[in-house]
């Protein structure tokens, strides 16, 4: 039996706590280290990273609150179109860096007919680029147009579309009838004016609904599942279909752009990178080398918890094939010894962080003046951060690591932060790094 995705459900507002980023990838970047040491010194990590340049083409995606957001922007970038994922109620000053050429509405826990629930900022509807509500968001595109919205019979699982009007290009080469997921409690009972009713299941009879003269649609059920089969196609209709989008976003693209983004950053810049031969460190370290070659040091520390000839293999492929400046650090006894008689698995990590750290700056120190701070940080780790915009982290310096002053200020360097983890190794692909 297919394992079915978690319903929408409503989730508690955030702690304070939770804006500290904190990479969650395959291997513990630097990033996490430096959260660690802050925790045990009591000392605040500023933020870093800077929004790109203007893009040709971008898609926003409007989060209501969906757990099915980040599946939304997934199936867009799967099409080969950026797109960024934002709160509802984001300013339009936060998105002039970006060619909007759609707005996707994220479903949402809230009904649209109760008092304080989200709805569309003004300007997504003033701006005359094509949207495309999905769930709640088709129910907020039709509340806020002058539609009726109420409760309706819950509905959550498989249900079979059927077509009412030809020709639509949201349906463009799709069967009249298909398979599609959903999960609701409200539904639209009276279309906005000028709106079309377009699909039907037994349960909703507006189930898909338009405004084609205004590229406006909604949806009621969740083509970015899987257990929706066609809905990947009609993620990519609305795309091409009616945004007119071009596919633009593709590894050699990114690649291009981000060898500029790094050279304009970087200038005659110093750049540290700690490698640790997981995917994030690796594509970073060959993507700011491609752009400032040697101006970049790696540092890999052998914290003597690696795989068997681990080492060996990380430093025979980022110094002999690919031509990396690299750094090594065994410092096996050093963390071993460290963690001597240490039992519990949370104090073991902040050992390891806290060793890191240490070996890490007494390296940065050795090297002389260093400016910047590559490092792997992902999508994911922006979408669940807050205030990301400062340009500098603060690498807390311990007392007894002699020379260096009392903070190391280094600005971060981070050319992954708008990819998602598929997306990162497409790239280091691209880049010639090894398949495995």
């Amino acid at each position: 039996m297919a394992k079915m995705p978690p319903q929408e459900t409503r989730t508690s507002a955030s702690s304070p706590d939770m804006g500290r980023r904190v990479s969650a990838s395959d291997h513990l970047e630097v990033s996490t280290y430096l959260e660690i040491s802050r925790q045990r010194q009591g000392q605040a990590l500023a933020e870093g990273g800077e929004h790109p340049r203007a893009v040709g083409e971008a898609i926003v995606v409007l989060d209501f609150g969906s757990q099915y957001t980040r599946l939304i922007a997934r199936r867009v970038r799967e099409c080969r179109v950026y797109c960024e994922i934002h709160p509802y109620d984001t300013s339009p000053d936060a998105l002039r860096h970006l060619n909007v050429k759609g707005f996707i509405l994220s479903g949402g826990p809230a009904s649209v007919y109760e008092p304080g629930a989200p709805l569309i900022p003004s300007y997504v509807l003033e701006w005359g680029v094509p949207v495309l509500g999905i769930c709640y968001g088709m129910q907020a595109l039709a509340y806020q147009l002058g539609g009726r919205v109420a409760p309706g019979r819950r509905e959550y699982g498989h249900a079979i579309l059927h077509q009412s009007r030809p020709h639509i290009p949201l349906f463009q080469d799709l069967p009249p009838e298909m398979p599609v997921w959903m999960s609701h409690g409200d539904q639209v009972l009276e279309l906005p004016p000028g709106f079309q009713a377009l699909a039907y299941t037994d349960n909703a009879p507006l189930a898909v609904i338009g405004l084609p003269e205004r590229r406006l649609y909604g949806l009621q059920f969740h083509p970015e599942v899987a257990h929706t089969p066609y809905g990947r196609q009609i993620i990519a209709n609305f795309l091409y279909q009616v945004c007119g989008c071009q596919g633009l976003w593709t590894p050699t693209n990114f690649i291009a752009d981000a060898t500029e983004q790094i050279r304009a950053q970087v200038g005659n810049g110093r750049v540290v990178c700690a490698l640790s031969g997981g995917v994030d460190s690796a594509v970073t370290a060959v993507l700011v080398h491609r752009a400032v070659g040697n101006q970049l040091t790696c540092v890999f520390v052998n914290n003597g918890l690696l795989r068997r000839e681990e080492p060996e293999r990380v430093l025979n492929t980022f110094r002999a094939r690919l031509g990396l400046q690299v750094a090594y650090v065994d410092a096996s006894q050093r963390f071993l010894e460290r963690l001597r008689g240490v039992v519990d698995p949370e104090e073991k990590r902040r050992v390891v962080g806290e060793e890191f750290i240490r070996v890490f700056e007494e390296q940065a120190a050795a090297l002389g003046k260093v400016d910047f701070l590559a490092q792997g940080t992902l999508y994911p780790d922006i979408i669940e951060s807050k205030g990301e915009t400062k340009a500098a982290a603060k690498i807390k310096t311990h007392h007894n690591v002699g020379g260096l002053p009392a903070f190391m200020r280094l600005r971060l360097v981070e050319p992954l932060r708008y990819l998602f983890k598929d997306e990162v190794r497409e790239v280091g692909l691209a880049l010639g790094l090894p398949e495995e």
